[in-house]
C-alpha cells in the first residue's frame, strides 16, 4: 500500500479544510449532464461533515486558459451538489481573494462552499507560487480528492501543499490503494487488456505491463500495428507503420520478463467505417486490400476469455473494437462481460480505467460489476507507467 497522509490521520474539528475536487463534469444547456464526478467526492465531503470540519470545494472545468468564462463557470454544480449532499451549499465567485477570504472564514462548523473556477486564473495550471499561496492562505489543512489531475503539477495539486498540510480524501485513496494492488502486489496469474487506437500512445505502458503482467492481450487498432510488425498485411486497417520497431522491442521484452503477448487470431472487417456496414469474420492473416479490422473475431475472444478464467487479476484499458458502432462493438462487450462476471463470483479483482475504457464497460454493462473502475484519463496511465504523480507525491511529505 502507497504511503501516502490520509484523511484519517487529520484532527478536522472546526478547522477551515480546502479541498481539490474534480467536478470536470459535461453541461449541457447550462446544466450538469452527467454527475458521476460529483458522486464521487461525497463520502468525503461527508466524512469531513460529520468531523465538524468547514469546507471548501476547489476545482477546474474545461479550458478556459487562465480567462474567466461564463460557459466554464461551476455555478451549475452548486444545485446539483446541494441536493445530492441534501444541504445548503455557498457558491463563491472566485477561489482568491476577498470574496473567498469572507466566505471561507464565514463558514460554520459541517458548511460547504463550492469555489468558481480555478482556471479562470493563469496561475492555476502555472502553479505559480503566489496564486498557491493565495489559495492556501484562509485555511488550516489541504485534502486531494481529485486523483484524475494529481499527474499535474498545478497549484491546486502541488503547489498548495507547501504552505498546508495536505491529506488523501476518500476518493483518491480508495483509487491508489485500487492501483497500487493490482500493479505492485497483485494476485497471481495477473492478465493485462489493452485496446485503442494507437502504439504511439501506450508505449510506456505497454513496456511497463510487459513486466509486470503474466498475459498481455493486445486489441484495438494497436494490436494492427503489432500484426504488421509480424508480417502480417491488415488492408486498409488503421496502423502505424513507423512504430513497428517499437511493436517488435515490446515483444521482444515481453519474452525477456516471460509475459505471453496475446494478439487477434481472427478479426472482423469490413470496407467501409460505419455503422452496420457488410462484414466478414477472417483469420486474422486474411484480410483483404480494402478492408479494415474493425473488431477482435469470436476465436480470440474466447481465447481472451479462457486467459481471464485463468487469471486472478486483470487490468483492462481501452476497448477491442471500434465498440462506439455495431455491430464492432461485440469483442468489447463479451469480453468485459466476461471479466464482470469473474470478479462479481469473486474469482478475480478486475481493476479498469483511462479514456474510452469508461464508456466501453458501460456500454458494455459490466462497469458495476468491475471491482473498481477508475475515471482518470492520463493520471491513470501515467501510474501504471510507473510514474511519480507530483499530486500524489505531495501527500507523503
Amino acid at each position: 500500500m502507497t504511503r501516502i497522509h490520509r484523511l484519517e490521520d487529520a484532527e478536522l474539528a472546526g478547522k477551515r479544510v480546502l479541498v481539490r475536487v474534480d467536478f470536470n463534469v459535461p453541461l449541457k444547456d447550462g446544466a450538469v449532464a452527467d454527475a458521476s464526478r460529483i458522486e464521487a467526492a461525497l463520502p468525503t465531503i461527508r466524512y469531513l461533515k460529520d468531523k465538524g470540519a468547514r469546507i471548501a470545494l476547489i476545482s477546474h472545468l474545461g479550458r478556459p486558459k487562465g480567462k474567466r468564462a461564463e460557459e466554464f463557470s461551476l455555478a451549475p454544480i452548486q444545485p446539483v451538489l446541494a441536493e445530492l449532499l441534501d444541504t445548503p451549499v455557498l457558491f463563491v465567485p472566485d477561489c482568491v481573494g476577498d470574496e473567498a477570504r469572507q466566505a471561507a472564514e464565514g463558514l460554520m462548523q459541517g458548511g460547504v462552499a463550492l469555489f468558481e473556477n480555478l482556471r479562470f486564473h493563469e496561475g492555476e495550471e502555472a502553479n505559480d507560487p503566489a496564486f498557491a499561496r493565495a489559495l492556501a492562505e484562509p485555511f488550516d489543512l489541504f485534502v486531494e480528492d481529485a486523483f484524475s489531475v494529481s499527474h499535474r503539477a498545478h497549484a491546486s495539486t502541488e503547489g498548495v501543499t507547501h504552505h498546508l498540510p495536505a491529506f488523501a480524501g476518500k476518493a483518491l485513496a480508495r483509487e491508489i490503494d485500487h492501483l497500487s494492488t493490482v500493479l505492485r502486489d497483485p494476485k497471481r496469474p495477473m492478465m493485462a487488456v489493452i485496446g485503442g487506437a494507437k502504439v504511439s500512445t501506450k508505449i510506456d505502458v505497454l513496456m511497463a505491463l510487459v513486466e509486470k503482467a503474466d498475459i498481455l492481450a493486445i486489441g484495438g487498432g494497436m494490436a494492427n500495428t503489432f500484426m504488421s510488425a509480424k508480417g502480417i498485411d491488415v488492408g486498409k486497417s488503421l496502423n502505424e507503420p513507423d512504430y513497428a520497431d517499437t511493436a517488435r522491442k515490446i515483444m521482444d521484452a515481453a519474452r525477456t520478463h516471460g509475459c505471453e503477448i496475446m494478439l487477434p487470431a481472427d478479426v472482423v472487417v469490413a470496407e467501409k467505417f460505419e455503422a452496420n456496414a457488410p462484414s466478414r469474420t477472417v483469420s486474422a492473416d486474411r484480410v483483404g486490400q480494402n478492408e479494415m479490422i474493425l473488431d477482435a473475431g469470436p476465436e480470440s475472444v474466447d481465447a481472451i476469455a479462457e486467459a481471464i478464467e485463468e487469471a486472478s487479476t486483470l487490468l483492462w484499458n481501452g476497448p477491442l473494437g471500434a465498440f462506439e458502432i455495431t455491430p464492432f462493438d461485440t469483442a468489447t462487450v463479451e469480453a468485459a462481460k466476461y471479466a464482470a462476471k469473474q470478479a462479481r463470483a469473486g474469482k478475480l479483482v478486475a481493476v479498469a480505467g483511462g479514456g474510452d475504457t469508461v464508456a466501453a464497460l458501460r456500454h458494455a454493462g459490466a462497469y458495476e460489476d468491475f471491482t473498481y473502475v477508475s475515471n482518470a484519463g492520463g493520471a491513470f496511465l501515467e501510474w501504471v507507467e510507473g510514474r511519480a504523480l507530483p499530486g500524489v507525491e505531495a501527500l507523503k511529505r
